[in-house]
């Protein structure tokens, strides 16, 4: 946990300096580890993580309150009006008066117990933020390619509808000297017709995408960058799933958060039943007043200062309590049960998430090489029908139905890549591993013009690693 605390206040401290870098961003171009970079700064998600780990960690200082001294001080000061009848006198004066009393525990078990849940409390606070920005950074991620993967889809929409246009052209063109027949040109102009409608739903869900990853960065970007088009993806190191689910199950935040949680719970069943135990202090007060000596019967009576000193234990016995404390103990019991079946569901969560990732991953590299494939059939079909339609062997639909399996591909094959990308991260993420590190390993995969950024060699990029960098 001192591992994870050290990378918490690292994280924040970055935050504060990022805080200075993207107020000079460009309002153009941004890439992936700039989107980062402004949603650290601007998701409210994330600053309400930041602000929970602050309060969290208060927790400390509180359940250590409890074993430190208390200290307390009163005063008074009173208006006496003393109407003597026998003695035929009347007095008004003023007494005053002020004490103070300290207290040390000596033996609460209780207050121990609520120390040690402390600890714990500030460690699943950490867990918690933690978790929080490997979620970060799998957002940011997931909105940045669905606003390319929109982008993309209306790029090929829009070449679709283009390559349809000049389909539909010719068409016109033959049917006019007679070597074709209407329904070519009917045919052509149905497609463009669709892809016109297509290309309204596309443009609507560019804006909407972009709109999502401004909900998170807090800025609309006029561009993002692409993939690279040499892109390779490497498989993730180390290529054992095995591997992963041990990561996710030592470093996931979830499960941290859930042991912590089950920490506290436990402890919590100690202080319950503490209420049965005696408790033992140690009192010291002080204690000085001002009023009439003498006697107020006495019509000479003069005004006198007293201050006395004590020192002493004081032990508390409880002996009954209508059985109120049994109760909370009996809740307390059933709520660790409750905190240690959280925790289990919480491990065999992350176990599952590392599989599901890592198979994800290595299914998607398998589909992306079959669509790159399918891509290169795809155009070679589509080239060889528009021959075939030039000498009378393809109609028109041949061509339409060939043109449109190619931009399909396009789209299958960039979606593809994208989710391959996010399953890695996610991958991280059920290990706890994500940090800024893998964020610029992603960005790599990136056309990208960042001065800071080593330029990209061609060649397969490794998703990120098991090991967490806490």
């Amino acid at each position: 946990m001192k591992r994870m605390s050290t990378w918490i206040s690292n994280a924040l401290r970055r935050g504060a300096v990022i805080g200075l870098l993207v107020a000079a961003l460009p309002a153009q171009a941004i890439d992936l580890l700039e989107a980062y970079r402004l949603a650290l700064q601007n998701d409210p998600e994330f600053a309400a993580a930041r602000a929970q780990l602050e309060a969290g960690r208060e927790a400390l200082a509180q359940g250590r309150a409890l074993l430190l001294p208390i200290i307390t001080g009163s005063a008074n000061t009173n208006i006496n009006d003393v109407d003597n009848r026998t003695q035929g006198f009347d007095r008004r004066y003023n007494s005053h008066g002020w004490s103070i009393t300290l207290t040390q525990p000596l033996f609460r078990w209780q207050n121990i117990m609520q120390y040690r849940q402390a600890e714990y409390q500030v460690q699943q606070a950490e867990a918690r933020f933690g978790q929080a920005a490997q979620d970060l950074i799998v957002r940011v991620a997931e909105a940045y390619f669905n606003a390319l993967a929109a982008q993309d889809n209306l790029e090929f929409v829009r070449a679709n509808k283009a390559a349809i246009a000049e389909q539909l052209a010719q068409a016109k063109r033959n049917f006019e000297v007679g070597t074709a027949t209407i329904t070519d040109t009917n045919e052509a102009q149905a497609r463009y017709d669709l892809a016109t409608a297509q290309e309204l739903a596309a443009v609507n869900e560019v804006e909407v995408t972009r709109r999502n990853l401004e909900r998170i960065i807090g800025v609309v970007p006029d561009r993002l960058a692409p993939l690279r088009p040499d892109l390779q993806l490497a498989p993730p190191e180390p290529a054992d799933m095995n591997a992963w689910v041990e990561a996710a199950l030592a470093g996931n935040f979830g499960v941290l958060a859930n042991q912590a949680a089950y920490e506290i719970a436990a402890r919590q069943v100690e202080v319950q039943r503490a209420g049965h135990y005696p408790t033992l202090d140690a009192v010291a007060s002080y204690q000085d007043s001002t009023s009439l000596g003498g006697g107020l019967a006495s019509p000479t009576a003069q005004r006198q200062n007293t201050n006395a000193a004590v020192i002493g234990l004081q032990l508390n016995v409880p002996l009954f309590e209508g059985g109120s404390v049994s109760s909370r103990t009996r809740e307390a019991v059933a709520l660790r049960e409750a905190a240690r079946n959280n925790l289990e569901a919480a491990r065999r969560a992350a176990e599952f998430s590392a599989r599901q990732a890592f198979l994800n991953v290595t299914n998607g590299r398998a589909q992306v090489q079959a669509l790159e494939q399918a891509l290169v059939s795809s155009e070679t079909a589509l080239e060889s029908n528009r021959v075939g339609y030039e000498v009378g062997v393809r109609i028109n639909i041949d061509v339409l139905n060939a043109q449109q399996q190619v931009f399909q591909t396009k789209r299958d094959l960039a979606r593809a890549r994208y989710d391959t990308i996010l399953n890695g991260l996610r991958l991280g993420a059920a290990a706890g591993a994500l940090s800024e590190e893998q964020v610029r390993a992603v960005n790599q995969l990136l056309l990208t013009a960042r001065p800071e950024a080593p330029a990209p060699q061609p060649g397969p990029v490794r998703l990120p690693d098991a090991a967490p960098q806490r």
